[in-house]
């Protein structure tokens, strides 16, 4: 048998137009089923499959176009397939794809300099999702205490009813205790507050202000119910951080880029953070996370501390600066404010009536329709009346309706997505 030489080897495979080994990964027919036989059935998808995506409107595998009020849960911020991250993604997948970080990116530094320039941040750093960024803040807070003010100084005060990713330490520091429950021992040093009382959080604060590290908080709870965060509160937090020496840690995963009518949630609450963590909206729908702080904060994190693979991948830091060069804009953000209005307007119409609705509430385009007490544990049969009528929204817990849209979704389908939703509503509370 003849044997390849090593230069004709290196010659085969660097041809960009080599024959690809033959497969039928492009061809084999795929269902809903497939899913149950091949999948960790850590989710309970929809029956329908989608498989196209333009702007506001999904269409499934039989061709049937559904609006789509969920975004992929407030991740793609400028609908699908939007030209300006198709134009990112084309020319960088062209150009390099991955270095890893033991070397840094042109994209990676562009993203970043665009959000040190737009928000209190002095340092980015990046990762692939939510869960990683809670996890890098929650150990930069604990590291930084460990260096600040030695080593009992631990506790992490969180919420109850947050929600802040499915790592063991972010499952820890969420406060629904069914995402922790199974796991453990799970990590120590943590205590729940409700959220939005400011009393319980003096408490706190009086009785173990030394040995806390942080605060951790959602701008407004999106998982815990929709639950807008007051200013005072979260002023209240920040305030009560700076006299002990701790630090407060904004999860805007889902409420930053945009989602709320501001750049960053906090922009609107009268707060600065220590450190704020981003993603969902942040890639429209590339996978990506950024913990964003202060020089000095970032400092106790030196080289080898904390890392990751793909974190700063140029593929992702490319798409997230066209995201952010379309949001960043006065016409995005004002147009966020001006869709809630519209949202509002109708929910409210739909609720005058047939009374459904015990409240509406939310800010931007990120809308918590909470259930009349006769049908409270619904929010799921709403759903799924929702998906037969041709409209895509989501919950957040068994009673609230949750709507989260691209931010730029057109009136016309707004409109009609919210007819859709009317519909499912007589379905599914008849």
């Amino acid at each position: 048998m003849n044997k390849l030489s090593a230069q004709a080897i290196v010659a085969a495979t660097a041809r960009r137009d080599a024959p690809s080994l033959p497969s039928n990964a492009a061809t084999l027919p795929v269902t809903r089923a497939m899913f149950d036989e091949v999948m960790v059935r850590c989710y309970a998808p929809a029956a329908f499959v989608p498989v196209r995506g333009e702007g506001s409107r999904v269409w499934d595998q039989d061709g049937r176009m559904y609006i789509d009020f969920a975004a992929g849960v407030a991740v793609t911020a400028l609908g699908h397939c939007h030209p300006a991250m198709v134009r990112a993604l084309t020319e960088q997948a062209s150009t390099l794809w991955h270095v890893s970080n033991w070397f840094t990116n042109e994209p990676a530094l562009r993203l970043a300099r665009r959000l040190v320039d737009h928000t209190f941040a002095e340092r980015a750093f990046f990762c692939n999702s939510g869960a990683e960024a809670n996890e890098a803040a929650l150990k930069l807070a604990r590291r930084y205490a460990h260096d600040k003010h030695g080593e009992k100084k631990i506790r992490v005060v969180s919420m109850q009813n947050s929600f802040h990713g499915r790592t063991l330490f972010t499952v820890t520091a969420g406060g629904q205790p069914k995402y922790a429950m199974g796991f453990g021992p799970n990590p120590a040093g943590f205590t729940h507050l409700p959220y939005n009382d400011i009393a319980a959080l003096e408490r706190e604060f009086a009785e173990h202000g030394d040995e806390i590290c942080a605060v951790i908080m959602e701008p407004m709870q999106g998982e815990g119910g929709m639950i807008p965060g007051t200013p005072a509160f979260l002023q209240a937090a920040r305030r009560l951080t700076t006299a002990h020496g701790a630090l407060l840690i904004l999860d805007e995963i889902q409420s930053g880029m945009g989602r709320t009518g501001a750049l960053f949630s906090y922009m609107q609450k009268g707060v600065v953070p220590d450190i704020l963590t981003s993603a969902k909206g942040l890639g429209g729908g590339f996978p990506i996370g950024a913990l964003l702080t202060t020089t000095e904060i970032a400092n106790v994190f030196g080289v080898g501390v904390h890392g990751t693979t793909y974190g700063g991948n140029p593929l992702a830091c490319a798409v997230a600066g066209a995201v952010f060069d379309v949001v960043n804009t006065t016409e995005v953000l004002d147009g966020v404010k001006a869709r809630h209005a519209l949202f509002m307007e109708g929910l409210k119409a739909i609720n005058a009536r047939r009374k459904v609705f015990a409240d509406l509430r939310g800010e931007g385009v990120w809308i918590g329709c909470e259930l009349e007490a006769q049908w409270k544990g619904k929010a799921m049969d709403v759903v799924r009346a929702s998906a037969e009528a041709g409209l895509m929204v989501l919950v957040a817990g068994p009673d609230v309706v949750r709507l989260a849209p691209s931010l730029v979704i057109s009136l016309d389908e707004i409109l009609e997505g919210l007819a859709r939703l009317e519909t499912a509503l007589n379905r599914a509370l008849a």
